[in-house]
């Protein structure tokens, strides 16, 4: 038997390369060598986008199509939306009677967008809780493996924690999921910051080659160097940055003749666009015939939630048995 992986993604829209080298190209991989469950987090949106919704299926339909462009194939994985599955929403609420408000707030991710979003209100109970709507999400389908980036491991951990507390109240019952890191830690966005819709800094998967070379040259380079021979400075360099992952076959000699002064910010930041849209030819294709029936998406869905209804009914009988809800 194969391990299972779950994993899934709040429905941003058309997704740009950090989602893709962060979380969607380890999902590729990985489809080929487990059973894989991935769906469409549309409660997670609900947490910092609650007086936003009125793109939320348009959304929902864009990010999957950009999952299917890149790869993701429903014949070898299983795909479904979130809120198809009401037993989730019930598991997160078991979870929630036995899971301490401390361990909430210490969630390294909680402080930072608390800090990040001071423009809305998300001192809300949803938010708070979403590592606990999180973990339901994983070990509802008792997922063993879950591909998370280095910045979402205390997240995992902690829905870990929740489920020791849950098994030792209950009886053994739940795996403690584990992390299987994806290959790029962090992608940074066009001013320096983490690529992210929210701060306007992104790339997307579906850009023209127009719209990447021109916000690649927005991108700061060596802020000393004045002339074009100037000797440059690549780790200061946030085209530097994605070259090591759209040129890693050429780096070395990328390195070489910038700090030679053999090669100019310029031509650097054309070449980085470049390699970028030679990556996207495929990609841009397939989008486009996806385009045509957008409701190929919603079958998928639909077809992926009959998939795992059964395994989530067969849980959630279990549960309400061990803690006395059901006879």
């Amino acid at each position: 038997m194969k391990k299972r992986i779950v994993s899934g993604n709040r429905p941003t829209g058309k997704l740009h390369i950090g989602h893709y080298h962060g979380a969607l190209q380890n999902w590729i991989e990985l489809q080929d060598k487990y059973d894989c469950f991935f769906f469409v987090a549309d409660w997670h949106a609900l947490t910092t986008k609650y007086d936003e919704t009125e793109n939320l299926r348009k959304d929902t339909e864009d990010m999957v199509i950009d999952w299917l462009a890149a790869g993701l194939n429903p014949s070898k994985c299983t795909i479904y939306r979130q809120s198809d599955l009401p037993e989730v929403a019930e598991l997160s609420l078991y979870f929630s009677m036995i899971t301490p408000i401390s361990w909430l707030e210490r969630c390294p991710t909680y402080k930072e967008m608390l800090k990040e979003i001071d423009y809305k209100d998300i001192s809300t109970h949803g938010f708070l809780g979403y590592p606990i709507l999180q973990t339901a999400d994983i070990v509802l389908y008792h997922g063993e493996l879950v591909p998370v980036g280095e910045d979402q491991l205390p997240h995992l951990e902690l829905g870990r924690e929740i489920v020791r507390r849950f098994n030792y109240f209950y009886g053994q019952y739940f795996p403690e999921p584990q992390a299987v890191l994806s290959h790029t830690k962090r992608v940074i966005g066009t001013d320096g910051r983490k690529m992210s819709k929210s701060y306007g800094n992104s790339i997307n998967l579906s850009d023209s080659p127009k719209e990447i070379l021109k916000k690649v040259q927005t991108m700061i380079t060596d802020p000393v160097r004045i002339k074009r021979t100037d000797p440059g400075h690549p780790e200061v360099c946030l085209v530097h940055g994605l070259h090591k992952i759209y040129s890693a076959d050429h780096i070395d000699e990328i390195v070489k003749e910038c700090k030679s002064g053999k090669i100019g910010c310029v031509e650097c930041k054309k070449l980085l666009a470049e390699r970028i849209n030679e990556s996207l030819v495929d990609f841009r294709a397939k989008r486009a015939e996806l385009e045509k029936d957008p409701g190929q998406v919603w079958k998928i869905l639909e077809f992926g939630a009959k998939k795992v209804r059964p395994i989530a009914q067969e849980t959630l009988r279990e549960i309400r048995k061990r803690i006395n809800i059901d006879g």
